[in-house]
């Protein structure tokens, strides 16, 4: 066992226990209520199609720090279990799956929260169905959510229709596609010089939202938007949209959405009729992110992109506990994980323990302690994102709004530098 692994939980789980504890004469690491019960954390993302080589790394990193800390937080035993919200016939999370997954996480009795979902769109209809648990709320904390409306104002009714108790049982460990997509039109204005952009989406959840915050801030920006529109994933050719594009005369596209939407044929029709990424820059957010197949074609060297958070790149390069994660990582699984969502997932991990370690073990309980009190706050010396953060108690925000941007060149992911964000 790699010590200073299961030191880093030891600490944040005696920290947040300690504090729950106050005057009660309970040793730290006190959890309350029934002792040495094994109670299960659920997580929930697409494993199949193309955005499973990022959600199975995910899975084995969350494993890898469940055996570094002996599976166990406070006088309970921790055990993953991994649900599947991806259909073969969709090739990425299904709706149907998303639903009947928040009726199985339910019914699970042991399963005291969920890490998950991978896509905004399943987390808006898992949500609502883990609020409404008798014994809960069930708690959902995700690791790669960006929608700003599950937490807050963003889409008519949003974020209430989320959470038909009336109390919250969701929390996120990235930044908003709010905040993302102001650093990504802030980054190609003044970084890249572009005059006039052409916006598309793949007409999800998640791009629409990244899609309208890139277009919001390019009016603050004197940026022209020259058009945003939804792409069509069935479509086997894009080179009709993007002749239409091309007699607008734009310099930069942004793709707002996944690149498990058929985003690669995208990214070689823009190449093959506007040029490559030097005479029309691209740019695309979190959702391209992490997808070797993307980062080996020729046609998307040159490719920006934006990650909420911190990629690996940076957290390798500023040490600490994040850069012994990524390393206990490799030495597992033979090279470090090609997505920067791995750590988060641990860091979600961090938050759902420590909600764990301050409540009597109930679902209720659990979801109590990060939404009440002083919440939950992961000091940056155990913290897995390599530096300090908490959870919002009203949003389930976190506190931190790191934006990373990257470039695709020599078929790979390289960091060019972090955006400055301001709440």
């Amino acid at each position: 066992m790699h010590k200073s692994l299961k030191m880093i939980t030891a600490a944040v789980v005696g920290a947040v226990a300690l504090a729950a504890c106050g005057g009660s004469g309970a040793s730290p690491g006190s959890t309350g209520g029934s002792t040495g019960k094994t109670l299960i954390i659920g997580t929930d993302f697409p494993l199949q199609g193309a955005a499973a080589d990022e959600t199975i790394q995910v899975n084995q990193a969350i494993e890898l720090y469940l055996e570094q800390i002996g599976h166990k937080v406070g006088n309970y035993t921790i055990e993953l279990k991994k649900y599947d919200d991806s259909s073969a016939a969709a090739g990425k999370w299904d709706p149907a799956l998303c639903t009947k997954n928040a009726a199985d996480h339910v019914a699970n009795a042991n399963e005291i929260a969920v890490v998950g979902a991978f896509n905004s769109g399943c987390s808006k209809i898992e949500v609502p169905i883990l609020n409404q648990d008798p014994n809960g709320p069930m708690l959902m904390v995700s690791n790669s959510n960006t929608n700003p409306g599950l937490t807050k104002s963003w889409d008519p009714g949003e974020p209430d229709k989320y959470y038909p108790m009336s109390k919250r049982n969701y929390a996120r460990v990235v930044t908003t596609d709010d905040n993302q997509g102001r650093a990504a039109a802030q980054f190609m204005v003044h970084d890249l010089g572009v005059k006039k952009c052409y916006v598309l989406n793949d007409n999800d959840t998640y791009g629409q939202g990244v899609a309208q915050a890139f277009v919001t801030e390019a009016a603050n920006l004197q940026l022209q938007i020259l058009g945003n529109e939804p792409w069509d994933r069935a479509q086997p050719s894009y080179t009709g949209l993007f002749e239409k594009i091309k007699a607008l005369g734009p310099d930069c596209i942004f793709l707002g959405g996944s690149f498990d939407n058929n985003g690669g044929q995208l990214v070689r029709d823009k190449v093959a009729v506007l040029g490559d990424n030097t005479a029309v820059k691209l740019m695309g957010p979190d959702g391209f992110t992490g997808f070797t197949v993307l980062d080996t074609l020729p046609e998307s060297q040159g490719m920006y992109l934006s990650f909420p958070g911190l990629t690996r790149a940076g957290l390798t390069a500023q040490g600490g506990e994040a850069a012994k994660l990524l390393a206990a990582y490799a030495a597992k699984y033979g090279a470090p994980p090609t997505t920067s969502y791995a750590l988060y997932g641990i860091a979600a991990v961090q938050v759902i323990l420590a909600a764990i370690a301050k409540s009597d073990g109930t679902r209720k309980s659990v979801t109590s302690q990060l939404f009440s009190g002083a919440g939950v706050t992961i000091p940056a010396d155990v913290s897995a994102i390599g530096k300090a953060f908490s959870i919002d108690t009203a949003s389930g925000d976190v506190t931190v709004l790191d934006t990373t941007i990257e470039v695709i060149k020599d078929n790979a992911e390289s960091f060019v530098k972090i955006w400055p964000i301001t709440s």
